[in-house]
């Protein structure tokens, strides 16, 4: 995969991509990493990328010369199979869909990804309208710019890429990959501190455990993120479970209710 990033903070980017999984999937040349100074684009003596807004307001725009001439540069650079799909135009934004697991499944089939990383108190709506394919954002909240969102995002995609992790079971085993959240993990010791690890795990069994982290995987998704078991589509075992684990909670709520005078 070949993934170019556009900004006007390029050094934001040079410690993350020399460490861990950035730096294993760059060195194993599973992944191409290229980010671009928008200013590089400009042809004025201050390199300017934002203007006033028309119509007035606070704050700087980005024009979109220096992003149109950023991305065309960049495309030139690879050498595309005749009838390849254009690849994915990425603006970093508030306004842009929500992220979550299935759109980093979704990034990881493409060959290449471009990413623009906006700032200011926006970018000129014609970039929008007729240059990126897709706006992203990271939560609902505000940041001073796209940089830190890219990195969230490529860093969820890669390591969705084959021989990224040390195990090709790992990222199908993370939260979120299935809808859900993870199920605990425990490591030696068993005992710390007089808290014990659960005995299943200590059991041998692979059955009784695998049984055990479904069940968890629910539990915990109920208790910290129930609106996921609604958005997910379970199998009956997991149905049940859920049946399971509401009919419990409704019973101990009821129970620790003090009765009235």
């Amino acid at each position: 995969m070949r993934i170019d990033v556009l900004t006007i903070f390029p050094q934001m980017f040079d410690v993350p991509f020399s460490f861990g999984i950035f730096k294993r999937a760059i060195d194993q040349n599973l992944v191409s990493i290229n980010v671009h100074n928008i200013r590089d684009y400009t042809h004025d003596r201050h390199h300017t990328v934002d203007d006033y807004p028309y119509g007035g307001g606070s704050g700087m725009v980005f024009k979109p010369e220096p992003i149109f001439e950023a991305v065309e540069s960049v495309k030139t650079q690879v050498d595309r199979e005749p009838g390849a799909a254009e690849p994915p135009i990425i603006l970093l934004t508030p306004q842009g869909r929500l992220f979550h697991q299935q759109i980093a499944v979704e990034l990881s089939k493409h060959r290449h990804l471009i990413f623009i990383c906006g700032h200011y108190e926006g970018i000129d709506e014609r970039v929008v309208e007729h240059l990126v394919t897709d706006e992203i954002s990271i939560g609902d909240y505000v940041l001073t710019g796209g940089e830190l969102p890219a990195l969230v995002v490529i860093d969820a995609v890669i390591r969705l890429l084959p021989g990224v992790l040390g195990s090709e079971h790992s990222a199908q085993e993370d939260s979120y990959t299935n809808g859900l959240l993870e199920y605990p993990q425990y490591t030696r010791p068993a005992d710390f501190q007089g808290w014990s690890v659960p005995e299943v795990l200590l059991s041998g069994d692979h059955a009784q455990i695998a049984r055990w982290r479904r069940e968890q995987v629910i539990r915990r998704t109920l208790e910290r993120r129930p609106d996921l078991i609604k958005k997910t589509k379970l199998g009956r075992e997991e149905e049940q479970l859920v049946e399971k684990f509401t009919a419990s909670d409704k019973t101990k709520s009821s129970s620790s209710k003090e009765p009235e005078e």
